[in-house]
């Protein structure tokens, strides 16, 4: 039986070419096949991210995401269309590794968090040999170029999906010290609503495509409303006794 290739989960960070690590440098060198999901007909920002890392004989393997947009995310066909798409996806990158190729498998941030490179992990991870390399997380990144402490002490940080009913959200807004909102996009006016609910929405601070040439830092509440992508960030700071003033 011939060796099985090894499977990576790289985390390219969230959009600084410079923040990818050391370890996902190497390994990005010295795999054999590089996979990545995005839009169809489009490479994606982690692609993006590691391309000055990427040789000229390296396979590619493009991992396009189906266009759900017709569909309610809580709708069971939306649930159906997206599992087999990560199965299609684990078949295609199992046809390397079953050939004793390594696979490194890009994720923005980090693998493990929101990650789509963690679907394929559940599938085969305890089929072939795996390691995740941690990546920078898109919420660190943002309070890092918003320049905001976020907690301190005995404070408690909740990570919250922007998706959630606005009920739950608001009071996980609420009962948390310090809070990151991620997934904005649509969810945007849902997310000022909670956040006022709670008293929070003047010193919420927004975020969008942290780290990266064209980002963009401002007070959530001057925004007046303006659209917002998918992947933005809302930070809410705890540390209300914090001897810094917000960013402007």
């Amino acid at each position: 039986m011939s060796k099985k290739g090894t499977l990576y989960g790289v985390g390219t960070g969230p959009g600084d070419p410079e923040l990818l690590t050391l370890k996902a440098v190497r390994v990005l060198r010295e795999a054999d096949v590089l996979a990545y999901f995005c839009k169809e007909g489009r490479r994606g920002n982690a692609r993006a991210i590691v391309d000055t890392h990427i040789g000229e004989d390296m396979i590619e393997l493009a991992l396009p995401y189906p266009v759900t947009t017709e569909i309610d995310a809580k709708h069971d066909d939306y649930r159906a269309a997206i599992d087999a798409f990560y199965e299609r996806s684990a078949r295609a990158v199992m046809e390397h590794l079953d050939q004793g190729r390594s696979v490194a498998v890009l994720s923005e941030g980090d693998p493990l968090l929101y990650g789509s490179y963690m679907h394929l992990h559940v599938r085969l991870a305890h089929r072939y040999p795996a390691l995740v390399i941690p990546g920078v997380t898109a919420m660190s990144g943002s309070w890092s170029m918003a320049g905001l402490p976020l907690v301190q002490g005995d404070e408690i940080l909740r990570v919250l999906p922007g998706t959630l009913p606005l009920d739950r959200l608001t009071k996980e807004i609420a009962e948390a010290d310090g809070a990151v909102i991620m997934k904005v996009g649509r969810n945007l006016s849902k997310i000022e609503e909670a956040l006022a609910a709670c008293g929070k929405l003047d010193t919420a601070v927004y975020v969008e495509r942290a780290t990266m040439e064209n980002a963009v830092v401002e007070k959530l509440d001057s925004r007046n409303g303006r659209p917002a992508p998918y992947f933005s960030t809302i930070l809410v700071p705890g540390w209300p006794a914090r001897p810094l003033e917000m960013p402007s």
